[in-house]
C-alpha cells in the first residue's frame, strides 16, 4: 500500500468519529442475543471497533472468552479491558488472523466505509468457524429518506457530504444478500433498526407516528444476520 493511500484511508476512518447511533447498537445487540444457534460465546471479532463502544459491552459477557477489536484507529481505553485484544489494521486488507479462528463477527456500520464489500465478506467467512455467526449493519438506502435524496440530488442520504468520502459503498438489501451468499454464508436474514429520520429534518418517523412506523421504508439502517457455511 502506498503512503498516500494509507493517509487517505486513515483520514476516512478519522472522519467517522468511531461511533454509531444508539439504536444501531441496540439492534445489533438484540440480534447477537437472539440469533438461533451458537451465539455470544467463544471468541468474538468486533470488526471496525471504532472507539470501542461494542467492545466494552461484549467484554462484560461471561460466556465470551476473548474480544478481538480490529480497526485502523489506534487502541483506546477499551483495549485495556480483560479479555480484549486490540488489533490496529486496515480493514480493506486481509485480517492478521488465522482461518476459522473466531466464533462471531460483529461489523457495525463499517462495510460502507470499505472499498470492496465482497472481499470484506470473504474475509469474514475466512476467519469464522463453520457455523459461526455474522451480524452486520449498514445504512439503509431503501428508506424513504434515502430514496428521496437520491431522486432529488442523485445521492443517497448517508452517502452525501459530509458522509462522503467516508461512506463509499452503498448496498441495497438484495446486494447484501448476494454479497453474503457469494462469500459462503447461509441462513441470511435481514432486519431494520426501526429508527429513521424524516427527509430534511431531525425528527424521526417513530416520534411522528408514536412508534407505529418502522421497517425498510422508515429505518435509516439495515442489519443482516448469517451463518458461515
Amino acid at each position: 500500500m502506498t503512503d498516500s493511500l494509507r493517509r487517505e484511508r486513515t483520514a476516512r476512518a478519522e472522519r467517522t468519529g468511531g461511533i454509531s447511533a444508539g439504536p444501531i447498537y441496540d439492534s445489533v445487540w438484540h440480534a447477537l442475543r437472539s440469533a438461533p444457534g451458537p451465539a455470544m460465546r467463544g471468541r468474538v471479532l468486533d470488526f471496525g471497533a471504532g472507539t470501542g463502544t461494542l467492545t466494552r459491552r461484549l467484554a462484560e459477557e461471561p460466556t465470551i472468552s476473548e474480544v478481538i477489536a480490529c480497526d485502523l484507529a489506534p487502541a483506546g481505553d477499551a483495549a485495556t479491558l480483560p479479555r480484549v485484544r486490540w488489533v490496529t489494521t486496515d480493514l480493506n486488507e486481509p485480517l492478521p488472523l488465522p482461518d476459522a479462528s473466531v466464533d462471531v463477527v460483529a461489523a457495525i456500520e463499517v462495510i460502507e466505509h470499505l472499498e470492496n464489500p465482497r472481499a470484506v465478506a470473504r474475509e469474514w467467512r475466512r476467519v469464522l468457524v463453520p457455523g459461526g455467526l455474522l451480524v452486520m449493519s449498514t445504512p439503509n438506502i431503501e428508506s424513504w429518506r434515502s430514496m428521496l435524496s437520491f431522486a432529488v440530488r442523485g445521492e443517497h442520504a448517508a452517502f452525501r457530504v459530509p458522509s462522503y468520502p467516508s461512506h463509499i459503498s452503498a448496498l441495497a438489501a438484495a446486494d447484501i444478500g448476494h454479497v453474503l451468499h457469494e462469500a459462503g454464508f447461509t441462513d441470511i436474514a435481514l432486519s431494520y433498526t426501526n429508527h429513521g429520520l424524516l427527509p430534511g429534518a431531525r425528527a424521526s418517523w417513530q416520534a411522528l407516528s408514536l412508534g407505529l412506523l418502522g421497517g425498510r421504508r422508515f429505518s435509516d439502517n439495515v442489519l443482516a444476520v448469517a451463518r458461515a457455511q
